[in-house]
């Protein structure tokens, strides 16, 4: 069973997961480089998540999730990576504001939630071309209207 979390401690989960993906180990300083955080403040995370039994750290060593800190890790990860999707190539936002803003949301998702959004995600983004809604809503983002397109559809099917 998942021991639930502060955001904080997802986040050094993420980081850590992200990191051993990436190079392979994650070490304390990098950790702290990731995170923009000091050195005492990562060992002191550190030291919490391996009370709770999400991480092995040896005094100087690199730091491993155990299983169930790999579990979360990974989940967080996911969560991020389709949030930040939605938010730039669906919504049409910035990256920089993407990637944090998706960081502030994703520890509130339900699982539920995290799935039907990473489906409704992966289902647009693998169309082989852009939905034509969806063009419709830049669009109407844009300039605060409708385009005339959607009027005429609407005044068809009245009609």
């Amino acid at each position: 069973m998942k021991s639930k979390q502060t955001a904080r401690m997802e986040d050094y989960l993420e980081a850590i997961y992200e990191l051993q993906k990436e190079e392979g180990v994650a070490r304390v300083s990098s950790i702290g480089r990731r995170l923009q955080v000091t050195m005492p403040t990562v060992n002191s995370a550190i030291n919490r998540l391996s009370e709770k039994k999400l991480v092995k750290h040896d005094r100087y060593g690199d730091v491993e999730l155990t299983r169930e800190g790999l579990e979360i890790g990974r989940e967080v990860s996911r969560r991020h990576r389709v949030l930040t999707l939605f938010l730039s190539r669906i919504l049409g936002v910035d990256e920089e504001t993407s990637r944090r803003d998706a960081c502030e949301i994703e520890h509130s998702l339900s699982p539920k939630t995290a799935d039907r959004l990473t489906s409704l995600v992966e289902f647009i983004l693998d169309a082989p071309r852009q939905p034509e809604w969806l063009r419709n809503f830049d669009y109407y983002y844009r300039h605060g209207k409708r385009p005339r397109k959607c009027y005429e559809r609407f005044d068809e099917e009245e009609g």
